[in-house]
């Protein structure tokens, strides 16, 4: 096969979803509304996060930085896709396709860390309730989340920048509705053992510290709950702690789901690419505020406000 270097690859093409020429209306209305859902929902959540002084507090500090990174997760992606499938222009260029990598890389990446520094929060509110406003104080919160911002945008930019120094076959069509970085690599002509190499090591290595952070939270949560174990404690700490095990289940089953038990990028694997970034960032706003009693009293407020 003919090779072309990087510099003289100037688009790709995105094949997009496997959806039939008949079902192309259906399901632009589809992911229209979803991502419309996902931006409102989650700008709603911040809305209600800055205006409502009862909600100034760690968890919700986080929640409002997760409805963000979720917003822009969607957003990377999802208006691209909805403009192929309205326009059949498949064609997205090579800088906007580093572009998309880049920033999905980052806010995935971010998203990951956030919930890892959430399930932090809740095991500081079970298992030392009377500390919790001594540990986990603004100063730290805000290391925190500044912290997750710089490594993510590190971690991102490190897998960009092993990308663009590849070449490129003389087939650019890549097989999904994004520019991801596992499509991408499958058609540079270059060696790619160094990018597998570092997305098995750096990669696997943040992903693994992040899910044992989460597992050994709730593992200790578990551990002190079924110590004393009563049934106002059990509700209590599944009010507290359900939201947030709901969507780390939703979105690292996706991801594992992706990117190490699939073989080859068919439909499942762009089903299970929807998921996670589409479905869980449309779902967030309704798992976090649905069965919330804080959320819904700041909503209330704010609607008595606009009506006076």
């Amino acid at each position: 096969m003919r090779s072309e270097n990087q510099s003289s690859v100037s688009e790709f093409l995105l094949l997009g979803l496997p959806i039939q020429p008949g079902q192309q209306g259906l399901f632009f209305s589809l992911f229209l509304g979803m991502y419309l859902t996902t931006v409102l929902g989650n700008l709603l959540i911040i809305l209600l996060i800055r205006l409502d002084s009862r909600l100034h507090t760690p968890m919700y500090f986080l929640l409002s930085h997760l409805a963000f990174s979720d917003i822009s997760l969607s957003s990377v992606t999802v208006p691209k896709m909805l403009m192929n499938m309205q326009t059949w222009q498949l064609s997205i260029s090579y800088v906007g396709c580093i572009s998309q990598l880049y920033f999905f890389i980052l806010f995935g990446s971010l998203d990951n860390f956030l919930l890892a520094v959430m399930a932090y929060d809740r095991y500081v509110a079970i298992c030392h309730p009377l500390h919790y406003t001594t540990i986990m104080q603004e100063g730290l919160c805000v290391l925190l989340v500044s912290g997750s911002w710089m490594v993510a945008s590190v971690h991102a930019l490190f897998h960009t920048l092993l990308l663009v120094r590849l070449s490129f076959c003389a087939d650019i069509t890549i097989t999904h509705f994004f520019c991801d970085l596992a499509a991408l690599l499958k058609l540079s002509c270059s060696d790619i053992s160094l990018n597998m190499l570092v997305i098995f090591t750096e990669g696997g290595f943040i992903y693994l510290l992040l899910l044992c952070t989460i597992l050994g939270s709730y593992i200790r949560i578990g551990t002190i709950i079924l110590r004393v174990p009563s049934t106002k404690r059990l509700l209590k700490a599944f009010s507290t702690c359900g939201s947030h095990l709901f969507v780390v289940s939703l979105y690292y089953g996706t991801l594992a789901g992706v990117y190490f038990f699939s073989s080859s990028w068919d439909s499942k694997d762009i089903i299970a690419s929807v998921m996670y970034t589409v479905v869980t960032p449309m779902l967030n706003p309704f798992i976090y505020s649905l069965r919330n009693r804080d959320i819904k009293q700041a909503l209330e407020m704010c609607v008595n406000r606009v009506k006076l």
